[in-house]
């Protein structure tokens, strides 16, 4: 059997917001039991059918890279981490629906990860302004995921989805809200199901089908 093809995504947001519990899920449909800090970072394997169900289907690995989301801004906190953001294909951006400032420190990883050479300093959001200029030229397809929506009592739940949805409209990418100790809310044919499917569909289609906005040859 060939070796598939592979490519590489990065799981970006703050410490205890879910990112270990969201890749286990990811990668082997079972709720992880024990979660753990990670340290540095902790890579996992998804096998995904790009555009399953048509003739153009082709089996994939999607690589989850599980950066630990150490809190601190300091110079040699981010130069370890920018180790991990080479040759990157996809992010997905984590955030606790429970936690108002992990939503807003989105923006700030995934400046981290798109402008490694020139890591941002300072404060990049203040009362959720940010920059849309350094975002604006990406062409890095991103995913929006937040966690722990079985922690938000039903009353709050509409209040508090609204607050997010911003997200997913600045970083122009799809939203996806769940709990990780659940695993019906990524049940094959649900809707957040199918948003994750198109997810990676599009970033293997930018690793190995587009280039400049052009369809390119792929050979196996």
């Amino acid at each position: 059997m060939a070796a598939l093809d592979r490519v590489k995504v990065l799981v970006l947001g703050d410490s205890g917001v879910g990112k270990s519990s969201l890749v286990h899920l990811l990668c082997h449909n079972q709720v992880l039991g024990n979660p753990s800090w990670t340290v540095g970072c902790s890579v996992d394997v998804r096998i995904h059918d790009y555009k399953e169900g048509t003739p153009e289907e082709k089996t994939y690995y999607i690589e989850l890279w599980d950066v630990g989301g150490s809190v601190g801004s300091a110079t040699s906190v981010k130069s370890t981490r920018a180790v991990f953001y080479n040759l990157l294909n996809g992010i997905i951006l984590v955030h606790d629906l429970t936690n108002k400032k992990s939503s807003q420190n989105l923006y700030r990883w995934s400046l981290e990860a798109l402008n490694r050479d020139v890591a941002p300093t300072g404060v990049l959001v203040t009362n959720g302004d940010y920059d849309h200029e350094q975002l604006g030229d990406n062409q890095i397809p991103l995913l929006v995921i937040g966690t722990k929506l079985d922690q938000i009592p039903e009353t709050k739940r509409n209040e508090v989805l609204t607050r997010t949805a911003f997200l997913a409209e600045d970083f122009n990418a799809e939203e996806i809200n769940l709990d990780c100790t659940n695993p019906r809310y990524l049940a094959a044919g649900s809707s957040n199901a199918v948003k994750l499917s198109r997810f990676f569909d599009k970033v293997i289609e930018k690793r190995y089908f587009l280039r400049d906005g052009n369809q390119v040859c792929h050979f196996s």
